[in-house]
């Protein structure tokens, strides 16, 4: 075959390897996600994915509703879970309306509403009668929401998000961990001033697929 029969060929293969190398790059440690030191445990057989949110947080808001969209998509053998992230005192009690939901099982039915109440109808929920009138509103037992609320197991969760921020190493909201070994964000995969969450959801989902190679898992 002549060189000239062989340009096209050779073209193909040259841009293939320029995107790969492009796509590795773009990638790269300190851009589009950053290392667990040390990685943390991780459930075997699954791809252990973890929103740290927090019910204060706007940009947490902003990324819920694209998180659920792409939850109804998600590889089949990622093990999706939530920790509400707490970096002060005053983010403890959004942890404890968090789990309260979960404990009551109304996380499903009342996730985005919480962010709704925060964030566009500017109610205080972090204060906790606040918090109890508003769910008696959604139709939830009064009793109930307080005594869960007040109650030890939901704050020994509490105090076990706190343990797992600083285990983790979060230091920003909302953070998505993958496999135990790597933290990324809406804010380290956008490159302008809007945020890509198309962008980002690949970045996620091509993390899950270096999770799943064989070896990579954490020694």
């Amino acid at each position: 075959m002549s060189l000239f029969a062989r340009l096209p060929r050779l073209a193909a293969a040259f841009l293939c390897l320029a995107l790969a190398t492009a796509f590795a790059y773009a990638q790269a440690p300190g851009k589009d996600f950053k290392p667990i030191n040390p990685p943390q445990p991780t459930p075997p057989g699954k791809v252990e994915v973890i929103e740290f949110f927090s019910y204060a947080c706007p940009h947490c808001h902003s990324l819920a509703g694209p998180l659920s969209e792409w939850l109804k998509r998600k590889p089949a053998d990622v093990e999706f879970k939530r920790v509400p992230a707490v970096f002060n005192d005053t983010w403890l009690q959004y942890a404890r309306i968090y789990y309260t939901l979960e404990a009551l099982g109304l996380v499903d039915k009342l996730h985005h509403d919480v962010f709704a109440a925060i964030h566009k109808q500017k109610m205080r929920l972090n204060d906790p009668k606040v918090f109890e009138d508003w769910a008696a509103s959604k139709g939830v037992d009064r009793k109930k929401v307080a005594d869960t609320y007040n109650s030890f197991a939901v704050k020994s969760l509490t105090q076990r998000a706190v343990e797992l921020t600083k285990r983790y190493g979060i230091d920003f909201t909302p953070s998505m961990v993958v496999d135990g070994r790597y933290i990324t964000g809406p804010s380290m995969t956008s490159t302008g001033n809007e945020v890509d969450y198309g962008r980002f959801f690949k970045v996620v989902e091509q993390m899950v697929a270096n999770a799943r190679r064989p070896g990579a898992g954490k020694k």
